[in-house]
């Protein structure tokens, strides 16, 4: 496949390292309002094109697919462009930045043919996948609770628009809510329905825009989830819990880009730790995408998924914003 990167992104460079590890992908060409960005990016990362048009990168590169990784408010127009010139496009989190545009990203892949899908990596890690496998047998009985806590310190070179721009989606809501929600359907296959979200500012947030987030999330079923998002928790380790009538899985470190951590069961028998197998998330997301886009199965997260995870994250900014619970549209 001929590839095209919308967005000379931090998260691009890393998304090329992992697509370079599978066979026939050929990586042609980025485009960035910045001119000069888009030829440093294009240098450092093997590229034949730059380009600051999209229209004329879509035109001339001939893609396959596309990798949308640009400011969040980007995404809707952009996918839109790349789906009706014929692409098949990988979008970043948060899909879009209303219900409104997701439907139209949603609609314009249907009508197009193509496939649409949102990098919601953390569906690839091996402990997760174990996880659900676990859940969705019965090994630790009725799930009713589960704990997230997925509070990090936003390194500086992402410090930008994350922390100051809420006209371009910024803030750890629409950043990290939206992994821990997708994160959640995966694993027990059910899907949210109300939300009560508190945000607040604890040192990096500016103007309106939050670096801190608690949630209560209701799925279907009765499960409750608890969420925590950080952009300011120093030396933190992700963790995850998820609470069954008949016992408890334990996840430690398993919500980053790395792609390993550690796992334990605990029940009647007492508490044993289960191996996990380190994964490059980036490469297996994407060449499950690949194979979609071939006609073999779906991508880890659909379109849809993503459009799903992004209607709890703003469905949990109106419920801090009025300080009530919130229904999931």
């Amino acid at each position: 496949m001929r590839w095209g990167f919308i967005g000379a992104s931090n998260i691009a460079e890393r998304v090329i390292n992992s697509l370079r590890k599978i066979p026939g992908q050929e990586l042609v060409g980025v485009v960035s309002r910045n001119a000069e960005r888009a030829q440093q990016f294009a240098t450092a990362q093997g590229l034949a094109q730059a380009h600051t048009e999209l229209d004329r990168f879509l035109r001339e590169g001939r893609f396959d697919a596309v990798y949308v990784s640009s400011t969040n408010e980007q995404h809707c127009a952009q996918t839109v462009a790349a789906l009706a010139a014929g692409c098949h496009v990988m979008c970043e989190k948060p899909l879009a930045m209303s219900l409104d545009d997701a439907d139209r990203m949603l609609n314009e892949a249907a009508v197009r043919s193509r496939v649409l899908a949102t990098n919601h990596h953390l569906r690839a890690s091996d402990c997760h996948r174990q996880m659900r496998a676990l859940i969705a047998d019965g090994s630790i009985g009725r799930v009713h609770g589960v704990q997230v806590s997925h509070a990090v310190y936003l390194p500086s070179h992402l410090q930008g628009w994350r922390l100051d721009r809420p006209d371009a989606g910024g803030g750890v809501v629409l950043d990290i809510l939206v992994h821990d929600t997708d994160l959640l359907r995966f694993l027990l296959q059910a899907e949210p329905r109300r939300i009560y979200t508190c945000t607040s500012q604890a040192g990096l947030g500016q103007g309106s825009v939050e670096d801190s987030a608690m949630s209560v999330i209701e799925f279907d079923g009765g499960v409750l989830a608890q969420a925590h998002q950080s952009f300011v928790a120093r030396h933190a380790i992700s963790r995850l819990h998820v609470l069954g009538t008949e016992g408890n899985l334990y996840a430690q470190a398993s919500m980053t880009q790395a792609g390993n951590g550690q796992l334990w069961l605990r029940d009647a028998q007492g508490e044993r730790e289960i191996p996990v197998q380190p994964v490059d998330l980036y490469e297996a997301g994407f060449s499950a995408f690949i194979r979609a886009c071939a006609g073999d199965g779906n991508p880890l997260a659909t379109g849809t998924d993503g459009a799903r995870a992004m209607a709890t994250a703003l469905a949990g900014l109106a419920s801090a914003r009025s300080g009530r619970r919130q229904d999931i549209v």
